[in-house]
């Protein structure tokens, strides 16, 4: 097991024989590393944590440690990482709290670019891309494939649907549409359908163009929510990723961005 000399390691951490543990990095109790996962030097991981296999850690990140809500109280609440992340240089990671269901999480294949801040409770699904310095407040929940633009910032319990992407400097209040390009100025608003990434995951032309024409009917028809769903429903159809699409407004605790 490649550990290095100067790393300090707590008795009761479970490593995999073919992770690795770089220099004056911190391993704490109840810690587990997965296969081929690497952990390079100056990072600090304190558990309960569980790590999937192949994952990076590069240096001066720090996963699972205390949450910065004021209402924690020391519970034993834990950190859940997936396979295949990579996770830049000073990402923190905090554990959940029991106001949120005591457990942090992260899916596969996601990056988090340097400085990015997740908070206590957050889910990230799979295959994000969070650039640098996004901040995502406590119980923020990240559909799968999601991209989120540098230095934004994500209000507490909010949601961003799947195959989203939120540009740079956003400031997000409010959930954001599954399958949208969301922008903010001084305020946030839907710009359309998230065209370019649906169409590099194969999206066909024809759902695009069906999500163009419903997110055409919420954004830009003069009609309040209710009407444009009823609108939607009528002109474009019901496939999957509309129903998707209008469950999610259904669901909506904080409203949406239009």
């Amino acid at each position: 097991m490649p550990i290095h000399p100067t790393a300090i390691v707590d008795a009761s951490a479970r490593i995999d024989a073919s992770a690795e543990v770089g220099p004056y990095t911190i391993v704490g109790a109840d810690v587990a590393i997965g296969a081929r996962t690497r952990i390079q030097g100056h990072v600090v991981l304190e558990g309960p944590l569980e790590i999937g296999e192949d994952n990076i850690f590069f240096p001066f990140s720090t996963v699972g440690v205390a949450p910065q809500d004021l209402k924690y109280q020391g519970e034993h609440s834990s950190t859940r990482i997936g396979h295949r992340n990579k996770i830049r240089e000073f990402v923190t990671i905090h554990r959940g709290t029991e106001g949120g269901g005591m457990l942090t999480s992260m899916g596969d294949d996601n990056l988090l670019m340097a400085y990015v801040h997740v908070a206590h409770d957050v889910h990230i699904g799979n295959h994000c891309v969070i650039a640098n310095a996004a901040t995502f407040g406590g119980h923020v929940v990240v559909g799968d494939w999601a991209v989120v633009g540098a230095s934004t910032g994500v209000h507490q319990f909010c949601r961003i649907g799947r195959h989203a992407i939120i540009g740079g400097y956003s400031v997000i209040t409010r959930d954001v549409l599954p399958f949208s390009n969301t922008v903010t100025e001084r305020e946030a608003r839907v710009f359309g359908a998230n065209k370019t990434g649906l169409e590099r995951r194969g999206f066909s032309a024809e759902t695009i163009d069906a999500l163009h024409k419903a997110f055409r009917l919420l954004t830009r028809a003069g009609l309040n929510t209710s009407q444009a769903v009823d609108r939607i429903r009528e002109e474009v159809g019901e496939s999957p990723e509309i129903v998707e699409l209008l469950r999610f407004i259904a669901d909506s605790g904080r409203g949406f961005i239009k």
